[in-house]
């Protein structure tokens, strides 16, 4: 039997950019989820390797969990899709490692979330609208390959800054998606969690014909599955309509 009682879910969120959506999409699942979102520092705001490598080391991690124990969360999330995959393989399970040791629930993160989502829809093609340079684009491409999972379209639109990102609002969501809306991929995915979309799934999936997985959602998504809370509803996009 499916457990229907609300999720308690927690979030490291690196900086501040659209961590409204992930209260937001709390209010919007069914039940309502409990978020204790977390902020993490780092040293510098920008789409890079070298920094991003430095936002989610262990260091950062390890920082930002002790800020959230004490909490009742059921699991967490380290949303911050490119300071994950940017990290390969090894890293992100150093980060998953580091969050289930401190905070002893299960733990994840946004860029291995957009794979299983990838896989829980049943898309084999997909097509990445990234926000990102296009060096840090191809090691998304890189990091979904792991899972056998085809790219067929790469954006990049070379934004620098989370910040940045964060400032687009509906009208360049949507002009995003619709711009890299590729004939031969199942899915669209939009990787970054500086960018706003919880308000506009339904939106940015009508605007396509087919679903769109973002960074945001699929974070959500993913913490309520660890706890055995993800439940089938609509009005969150396709993701959320797939039976668990």
């Amino acid at each position: 039997m499916m457990n229907t009682t609300p999720a308690t879910i927690g979030f490291l969120y690196p900086g501040h950019a659209a961590e409204d959506d992930y209260p937001r999409m709390g209010a919007l699942v069914n039940p309502p989820a409990q978020v204790h979102l977390i902020h993490t520092h780092f040293q510098k705001d920008a789409h890079t390797v070298e920094a991003l490598s430095e936002m989610g080391s262990v260091a950062r991690l390890e920082e930002g969990a002790h800020a959230l124990a004490g909490a009742p969360i059921e699991s967490v999330l380290w949303t911050s899709t490119s300071a994950s995959f940017v990290l390969g393989l090894d890293g992100i399970r150093q980060q998953i490692d580091t969050l289930e040791k401190l905070l002893c629930v299960p733990a994840s993160t946004t860029a291995m979330a957009f794979a299983r989502a990838v896989t829980a829809i049943d898309a084999r093609r997909v097509a990445i609208a990234a926000t990102y340079p296009e060096d840090v684009a191809r090691l998304f491409r890189d990091f979904l390959g792991h899972f056998d999972i085809e790219v067929v379209h790469l954006a990049s639109r070379g934004i620098v800054t989370a910040a940045e990102v964060g400032r687009l609002d509906k009208t360049a969501v949507i002009e995003l998606a619709v711009a890299n809306n590729h004939a031969h991929a199942d899915t669209l995915l939009i990787p970054d969690t500086a960018l706003h979309s919880a308000a506009w799934l339904p939106e940015l999936e009508q605007a396509i014909g087919k679903p769109v997985l973002t960074a945001n959602q699929v974070s959500v998504w993913e913490a309520l599955r660890l706890c055995g809370k993800l439940r089938k509803q609509t009005g969150l996009g396709t993701l959320f309509e797939t039976q668990p």
